[in-house]
């Protein structure tokens, strides 16, 4: 049944036309439409989309084989691996997602949410989505392929060394574990507070973030469905800044971006089990959150400001917004055990921390550190 489903999901659409039996939802995998399935990071099923992706790969592929050194920048990595780091992680995320989906399917006692939440009750999407909303994810989807592509290009030319190269010797492996724990948690902090800014500022949440949340029981697919600067802000505040301040080498860079794809993938995956295979490695840090928790956050809508954090769920906690979701059976804390056994969906607003400015203000300070450690002592 795992294998089927498993290949099922590879193949699987997300379509108002197709969901039309509550039974779809719950248990078994909807009609399959190859051509809907594989298109870019979003996984929006759009041809254009599509073609979009595989014109600036395939560009940037040809362009760095044919040029070859040429092109290469002293110090990072050569293009054509920058090329390679692209194709591959573009391909992870369609399995991975696959994965995942297959999970769901397969094995409804893992979901996060009760079956009886899952039943659709309108003209909507898998996750929630009206059909116009769809629309504006697709646009979005379209500007985040285009905006990170060239996020990712200019910064491989503007600040050499980013894209770590291969070296021939390293330092002691418990230095260099050491400092991607350290860069991760920097990044959690980064992404914590731009995510909470984009919750408690009206205009931003508004504009940007409530796009997100138009998908209230996520499946894995929805990680990205973002408006296109919201994928925009997370990638300089998160990856970009921590990279920047506490640089990863070449091998743990890999490794860093391998593990916050499949993390982010598996906490919209809508099951918290042990085939959740990222966030089982994290169980063992302070505060350790699973998908259940970050699923919480996305029921809550605009009443979801808690659960921000993206690696591990120290800063929820440092910082008053932890929510441990809908399994008690699951909490990692004594903390978690209590606000299970009193659910609430809302936060206190009585924090300075909530004021819509303020809490663009951790992520000022970040961005400004960053700049000048890139100013100031370049690569």
């Amino acid at each position: 049944m795992f294998l089927r489903c498993f290949s099922g999901c590879f193949l699987f659409l997300v379509s108002t036309e197709t969901m039309t039996e509550k039974d779809d939802y719950v248990y078994k995998i909807p009609d399959l439409q190859w051509r809907n399935h594989f298109s870019n990071l979003l996984f929006s099923g759009e041809w254009f989309a599509t073609g979009l992706e595989l014109s600036l790969l395939g560009g940037l592929t040809v362009f760095a084989t044919c040029l070859g050194g040429w092109v290469n920048v002293s110090g990072s990595m050569p293009l054509l691996e920058l090329a390679t780091f692209m194709w591959i992680f573009s391909l992870l995320r369609r399995l991975y997602n696959s994965y995942l989906e297959s999970v769901f399917f397969s094995f409804p006692q893992h979901r996060t949410q009760p079956i009886k939440e899952h039943a659709l009750k309108s003209r909507k999407d898998l996750v929630g989505r009206e059909p116009d909303q769809l629309e504006r994810i697709v646009q979005h989807d379209r500007y985040t392929m285009v905006s990170q592509f060239c996020l990712d290009v200019s910064i491989y030319y503007l600040i050499p060394g980013y894209y770590p190269v291969q070296l021939e010797s390293y330092p002691p492996m418990y230095r260099r574990v050491l400092q991607l724990v350290l860069n991760h948690y920097l990044m959690s902090f980064g992404m914590y507070w731009m995510h909470r800014a984009l919750h408690v500022n009206p205009w931003l949440w508004r504009n940007i973030h409530s796009f997100h949340h138009w998908a209230k029981h996520p499946l894995s697919r929805t990680t990205y469905q973002d408006h296109w600067f919201d994928n925009f802000g997370n990638a300089l505040i998160g990856h970009f800044c921590a990279q920047i301040l506490i640089p990863l080498d070449h091998d743990f860079f890999w490794v860093s971006r391998i593990f916050r794809i499949c993390e982010s993938l598996e906490k919209h995956s809508g099951v918290s089990c042990w085939f959740n295979m990222a966030h089982s490695l994290q169980r063992w840090f302070p505060y350790a959150q699973m998908p259940h928790h970050h699923d919480w956050h996305h029921e809550g809508h605009k009443g979801c400001n808690y659960t921000f954090s993206s690696i591990g769920g120290i800063w929820d906690c440092v910082f008053g917004t932890r929510k441990t979701g809908r399994h008690p059976a699951l909490a990692e804390t004594a903390m978690d055990a209590r606000m299970a056994a009193n659910p609430q969906k809302t936060a206190s607003r009585n924090s300075i921390l909530d004021h819509p400015w303020f809490s663009l203000s951790p992520v000022v300070f970040i961005g400004v550190l960053a700049t000048i450690k890139t100013i100031y002592q370049p690569y």
